[in-house]
């Protein structure tokens, strides 16, 4: 048992190693372990190299040899820096892309996706459009030898055999040629996108009027109604949260399953979407 008082000492901390390891920390630390292994080194070689093995033992099981060095490597460093180092992918700031988010309310108005709810100013899925998307995504089946989503992928001029889809580690993308040509926030957010898209596509010209980019841009937006999870049936919560990559922190609003932690949407807060 611990005395009162007492701290204890972990060596190896795997929130700052494996795959959470923050690579500019590293780096950082690295250099300096060497700068002072140098320093030693002109004085005592033994005492250069002993400081050189013990600095890169630590960066190696804890991840960094200076004290606090992921905050101040968060604060400090430009994100276009850490940016090079973070496998997660920065969210795309709320209100963002091309359409204003009115006009993308008002343009699902007009399709007879979106209604006002009752007894309020927000709005609402109307029933017809809620029933025909839940009955498209309950008849996908990702992973079948003739994919479902060749509509999604209109547009683009690339044949659907020559596109790939496949799950990443924060994303799930659609690669062509060795270029993402669209990132999802899980495989769930894709089903949902590509089941919105079939629906959409069989009843409105309008739809298919619009370029490859805004149908993503509009499915995207159409998910923040979803209140019902693809994966496993349970509600879904939007709500803001912080989120932390090994380098970066983003503050998001995001809806997530309740049940099982799907992400269906994620984007950056921005005062103006605000």
């Amino acid at each position: 048992m611990k005395a009162i008082g007492e701290t204890q000492f972990r060596w190896r901390q795997p929130e700052y190693t494996g795959a959470n390891r923050c690579l500019p920390c590293t780096v950082v630390n690295v250099a300096i372990a060497g700068i002072l292994a140098i320093g030693l080194a002109s004085i005592r070689l033994s005492l250069g190299i002993a400081l050189l093995v013990v600095g890169v033992a630590a960066i190696y099981f804890r991840g960094y040899l200076i004290p606090g060095t992921p905050t101040l490597t968060k604060r400090y460093l430009p994100d276009s820096v850490l940016g090079l180092f973070d496998a997660h992918e920065a969210p795309a700031p709320l209100g963002a892309g091309k359409q204003d988010p009115g006009d993308i309310e008002r343009f699902l108005v007009d399709l007879d996706v979106l209604e006002r709810c009752q007894g309020g100013e927000d709005l609402c899925l109307m029933p017809a459009f809620r029933e025909s998307w839940d009955a498209q995504m309950a008849r996908q089946s990702v992973g079948d030898s003739e994919p479902g989503d060749q509509l999604l992928f209109e547009g683009l001029g690339v044949d659907r055999a020559e596109i790939e889809t496949k799950r990443q580690p924060n994303a799930f993308v659609a690669v062509a040629d060795s270029v993402t040509i669209g990132r999802w926030e899980s495989e769930s957010a894709y089903r949902a996108d590509v089941a919105a898209d079939a629906v959409l596509h069989a009843r409105s010209a309008a739809w298919e009027e619009l370029d490859y980019e805004t149908r993503l841009e509009v499915l995207g937006a159409l998910r923040l109604w979803l209140d019902q999870c693809p994966d496993c049936d349970g509600a879904v919560t939007l709500d803001e949260e912080t989120v932390e990559s090994c380098c970066r922190s983003f503050e998001v609003v995001a809806a997530t399953c309740d049940d099982c932690g799907t992400r269906l949407f994620e984007a950056q807060l921005s005062p103006n979407a605000l």
